[in-house]
């Protein structure tokens, strides 16, 4: 008899999920930079602060 594992992920994707909607709301973005913040939004958080124009 084989043993099956079950792994939550929730607390990672919650806190995936959570820092994307403070990305768009901190950083004003529009829509479609809100779409392109869901892959690199620490990215764009980082030349945020760096002070550099993307």
């Amino acid at each position: 008899m084989q043993r099956i594992k079950i792994e939550q992920h929730t607390f990672g994707g919650a806190l995936w999920f959570g820092m994307w909607l403070f990305t768009i709301g901190y950083l004003k973005l529009s829509f479609w930079w809100g779409v392109l913040a869901v892959v690199i939004w620490p990215y764009l958080m980082g030349a945020h602060f760096a002070g550099t124009n993307w």
